[in-house]
Parts: structure tokens; C-alpha cells; sequence
């Protein structure tokens, strides 16, 4: 799935879209997503400038970003209207080393139960063999009429 088609799922836009690429998806169970780090990211500027680390925190939202593409494809959107996906928690989050400019960030994210608008996912990000992050991420669900 190219960006067009996350384009088409997400509402973000630069600078804050954080998934470039959906290299698998399975509707209802999983997906594989990639983020490309530059240094031309915005958050590089004042995010120790001299020596430049992703925030956590957007890696985790970068994860949120990929299960919502996933919540996305494992709902029928024609019966529902408009949905939109909100990032409504984490759990047993880890961050266990540094994502740096030049990294290829893989987030794979597995949906673990998904009831009444709430969605519950277990994920990790990975840079080549090495988890950079993982835990559980709450998702909430709702009708654009509602928003």
C-alpha cells in the first residue's frame, strides 16, 4: 500500500503523517508499516539537535498511525460512514534504543480484541533485527458525525 492509499485511511498530514509504507496487511489481525527518519524531520531541529533521536513518544504515535490503518481495513466503512481512529492509550510501553536519522523504522502491529469503538493492539518497532520500542495501544473509534 503506497501513501495515496494511507492518505485515504488517515487523517494526518505533514509533518505529523508517521507511516510511509504498508508492506503487509492482514484486515482483523495484522500489519507491517514502515517509516522512513530523515534528518529533515521536523522534530530533529530541537530534539538534542547535535546528536538526534526520534522522540519516543512519536514512535509510539507512529505505531498508533499503523493500527489505525489496520482498524481501517478490519471495519466496513460503507455500513459506518466516516470513521475516525483516536490513539486512546498505552500500555507496558518500552523504548529500548534510540531511533536516529538514516533508520528505516518497521512497525508491526497485531489487533488483539476489537469491541464497542474501542480497539486493543500489541505491537513493537524494529530498525533492522532490533526492537526499538514495543507495547499495547488503545484505539477509539468514531463516526465523523460525532466528532
Amino acid at each position: 500500500m503506497d501513501i495515496k492509499e494511507i492518505l485515504n485511511c488517515l487523517p494526518h498530514r505533514y509533518p505529523f503523517l508517521l507511516v510511509d509504507r504498508v508492506l503487509e496487511c492482514e484486515p482483523g489481525k495484522s500489519i507491517r508499516a514502515l517509516k522512513n527518519v530523515t534528518i529533515n524531520e521536523h522534530f530533529f531541529v530541537g530534539h538534542f539537535p547535535t546528536s538526534p533521536v526520534m522522540p519516543g513518544v512519536l514512535i509510539a504515535e507512529a505505531m498508533a498511525q499503523a493500527a489505525a490503518v489496520l482498524a481501517h481495513f478490519s471495519i466496513d466503512d460503507k455500513k459506518t460512514g466516516k470513521l475516525f481512529y483516536y490513539f486512546a492509550g498505552i500500555d507496558n510501553f518500552r523504548f529500548k534504543r534510540p531511533v536516529i536519522p538514516g533508520d528505516q523504522l518497521i512497525l508491526e502491529v497485531s489487533l488483539q480484541r476489537m469491541l464497542r469503538g474501542i480497539a486493543k493492539f500489541s505491537g513493537s518497532a524494529r530498525v533492522g533485527e532490533h526492537v526499538v520500542a514495543e507495547g499495547g495501544l488503545l484505539c477509539t473509534i468514531r463516526n465523523e458525525e460525532l466528532v
